[in-house]
């Protein structure tokens, strides 16, 4: 892909740090287990729009996902002030990832943040919510505020296991993971 940095592969992701002559970065993620279809969360994900819903870290969010498209998005992270930003699409797939892009502290840090789904069986999968720090200064923002994306991706994963859950038995498919 054009304009993608040479450790992503669409199939795999971001592969960093295995050996010292690729890029050093940070990456903070949540993975939680859905017992719904990849197709019940990407439909969550593609509606940028709907977000605030479901979305603790963005309760504001407009746009539209295509590649190149800037999204507005209000961020709260817990124990930050919100602040927005405009990340731009940088890949997405339906039913797989949604990856964006967002360049701070004058291009010194670069952010992907992304959402990313592997189905595991016909009516559920694994849903991960995170974001890779790469640049000059990007480790160190990242480890600033760990904490707060540790919170923030962790709500973002319950959020969107119950929300996917709910939707899929509103279709009539019924969920294992009930309280």
């Amino acid at each position: 892909m054009r304009g993608a940095p040479d450790f992503y592969n669409r199939r795999k992701g971001f592969e960093f740090g295995r050996d010292r002559s690729g890029p050093a970065g940070v990456k903070i993620e949540r993975r939680v287990g859905v017992q719904a279809p990849a197709a019940v969360v990407w439909e969550i994900i593609h509606d940028v729009a709907r977000w605030p819903e479901w979305n603790p870290v963005y309760p504001k969010a407009e746009g539209a996902v295509r590649i190149g498209e800037a999204l507005t998005l209000t961020r709260a992270l817990p124990g930050q002030p919100h602040k927005v930003i405009q990340p731009v699409v940088l890949d997405w797939t339906p039913n797989e990832l949604l990856h964006l892009k967002l360049s701070t502290l004058g291009g010194m840090a670069l952010v992907t943040c992304y959402w990313e789904i592997d189905a595991l069986a016909e009516a559920s999968c694994i849903f991960s919510s995170g974001e890779l720090y790469t640049g000059w200064l990007g480790p160190g923002a990242a480890r600033s505020i760990r904490g707060s994306l540790r919170r923030g991706f962790a709500a973002v994963c319950e959020a969107m296991k119950a929300r996917a859950e709910a939707a899929w038995r509103a279709q009539g498919g019924a969920p294992t993971s009930e309280p």
